[in-house]
């Protein structure tokens, strides 16, 4: 139990892990199904897919086309998700010196930026051709910026000094 907490049910736990992929609008639609398939395979969930909230014509993308992908996990996947991102995927970035402090919000979330999917043991055999980044927000029930970093580095999490 971290310190500072009287009661065990006042320390903050995980809620949700929320990992999204932005693919933009490709006029190749098989670029669409490779993001969502690893994207299927680093969380072991299928993605939902996320529509173009308006229509940009400089972009050539009409509001309702799907610009990215999107996995909610909870429980015994969100957990074992968690595992892997720590223990295998971010010490295999390259020039790794530990996550951003900076990347925690007031409300108690963390979002961590990966610029590199491939960096997951799941994908790492295969092209290196179509590379993308994710984006994964940790939402957790605690209350401030520094409460979430505090329970954050009790779990394991590395950050830079």
């Amino acid at each position: 139990m971290l310190p500072g907490y009287k009661n065990l049910m006042q320390m903050p736990r995980i809620l949700k892990v929320v990992v999204s992929s932005g693919v933009g609008s490709f006029k190749d639609k098989t670029k669409f199904k490779v993001v969502e398939d690893r994207l299927a395979r680093i969380t072991g969930q299928k993605p939902a897919p996320r529509g173009a909230k308006i229509s940009i014509a400089s972009f050539k993308s009409r509001q309702g086309d799907v610009v990215g992908y999107q996995v909610t996990l909870r429980g015994k996947r969100m957990f074992d998700f968690l595992d892997r991102l720590v223990d295998l995927a971010l010490p295999r970035t390259k020039d790794f010196r530990g996550i951003s402090p900076n990347a925690a919000d007031e409300m108690g979330n963390y979002t961590l930026g990966i610029k590199e999917h491939n960096i997951f043991p799941e994908t790492s055999d295969e092209e290196l051709k179509d590379v993308f980044g994710l984006a994964v927000t940790i939402v957790t029930s605690a209350k401030s910026k520094e409460e979430v970093l505090a329970f954050l580095t009790h779990l394991g999490f590395p950050f830079k000094k």
